[in-house]
């Protein structure tokens, strides 16, 4: 349980601005001038900033053109740059309004991470420089996506790091709540771009949350999520460009008639750009699968639905099935090659142009009728579901991308999701 504040008697927000929304200086000016509203009613406020739009991705570039195998190290020293320019303009942006604010780094909050570059964990914060700030009214506007590891070398936490940073402040300082300020106006039972339908949820209970992360849900990345569960802190995601609440995330009542039983079903998470690899003959032994997936780890390829498989029913055709992103199938093959001249093993198929989708909520392993239900109306579509996965809290199959917006829509209209 968390202990309630005692810094002041104001309440604490940290927010959390991505990159559309500090994307331009004229984005920059519009926060700045609801962080000083917020200040002048009485608020206390920790801000966390993204790199602007495109940067991190256009500092990436230019490693690329460098060295494409750059290590870690150098990228992370890299591409943390970008959080640095947004922070600076945020606090002159702040200190021009009469409002005093400072950019602090990760390495000057404090923010202690393992040597993972590229992949780092938070470890701990030190929130005694924070609160020396707050105390004297100043706003510590920190970088995201970054920290220090033991040796003092700058690490990043992989993309979306920055709800992560936010979140652990949050949790550090006993915050009242994590504000995730975004281009989306909260959380919806599933894309609004694919069906227009699509409704935004007032409440998400923590679990439901964190599945829809992990199986696509872009709103939120599934670390911050995972990190706001285990400190229990109140997590919600407001749009920087409307007014609105937004989707609070907590723990759901304990109670059999809250908001959150009102449907088991509760949202449509999809993932696009995926490809399905089948590497046949290669598997017989413990040797190849372990070299498998020791060259997904080298290569930070996150799979699903590993396993192995049999073509045709046959035990020497025993093989290995998966999914990944798609752009990341030549890079692997290529690794597969160089494999191949130890490890003997047979086909390599590859089948690109996949989707998956997923039903999110509660308790959907024990309804048997939900399976069916959801394979009935893909078949009613004539839409052909290539692999199953699933669990207490989701309904998962794979299926062609061509076919996404019309399982996206029937799915959404059977099981009555326009309707929460």
């Amino acid at each position: 349980m968390r202990e309630k504040r005692k810094l002041s008697g104001s309440k604490l927000f940290v927010k959390k601005f991505g990159g559309t929304s500090v994307g331009s200086i004229e984005r920059i000016e519009v926060v700045a001038e609801q962080i000083a509203n917020s200040a002048h009613s009485g608020e206390s406020q920790v801000l966390v900033l993204s790199a602007m739009a495109g940067e991190t991705n256009r500092l990436f570039a230019l490693a690329q053109q460098i060295d494409p195998r750059a290590s870690a190290r150098e990228l992370d020293m890299l591409v943390s740059t970008g959080e640095q320019v947004s922070i600076a303009l945020m606090a002159m942006a702040l200190n021009r309004r009469g409002i005093k604010a400072k950019s602090l780094t990760g390495d000057q909050v404090q923010i202690h991470t393992n040597n993972q570059y590229g992949r780092a964990s938070i470890e701990s914060v030190d929130t005694s420089y924070l609160e020396s700030l707050l105390a004297d009214g100043i706003i510590p506007i920190v970088a995201g996506f970054q920290g220090v590891c033991p040796n003092g070398d700058i690490t990043t936490l992989g993309r979306g790091g920055s709800d992560t940073t936010a979140v652990a402040l949050a949790a550090a300082l006993n915050a009242d709540e994590c504000q995730i300020f975004t281009d989306v106006p909260g959380v919806f039972t599933t894309d609004p771009n694919i069906d227009s339908n699509a409704r935004r949820l007032d409440v998400i209970d923590f679990d439901v949350m964190l599945e829809m992360a992990k199986l696509g849900a872009k709103v939120l990345h599934p670390d911050s999520v995972e990190y706001a569960q285990r400190f229990n802190v109140p997590l919600r995601v407001l749009s920087s460009f409307e007014a609105g609440q937004g989707t609070l995330i907590q723990f759901s009542p304990e109670c059999s008639h809250g908001e959150f039983e009102s449907a088991l079903v509760q949202g449509i998470a999809i993932n696009k750009a995926l490809a399905r690899l089948t590497i046949e003959g290669m598997f017989t032994s413990c040797e190849g699968y372990q070299a498998l997936l020791a060259c997904l780890s080298k290569l930070q390829i996150d799979v699903e639905f590993i396993g192995p498989v049999k073509l045709n029913g046959v035990s020497e055709n025993d093989c290995v099935s998966f999914m990944l992103a798609e752009a990341k199938v030549d890079i692997l093959l290529q690794e597969l090659k160089v494999l191949s001249e130890s490890l003997a093993f047979g086909t390599l198929l590859v089948e690109r142009q996949r989707a998956k989708l997923s039903l999110v909520g509660k308790g959907l392993q024990t309804k048997l009728g939900f399976l069916t239900k959801m394979l009935d109306v893909l078949g009613n579509e004539t839409i052909h579901a290539k692999l199953l996965s699933t669990s207490e809290s989701k309904l998962s199959t794979v299926i062609d991308e061509k076919d996404l917006l019309k399982a996206v829509r029937a799915l959404h209209h059977a099981f009555e999701l326009n309707k929460l």
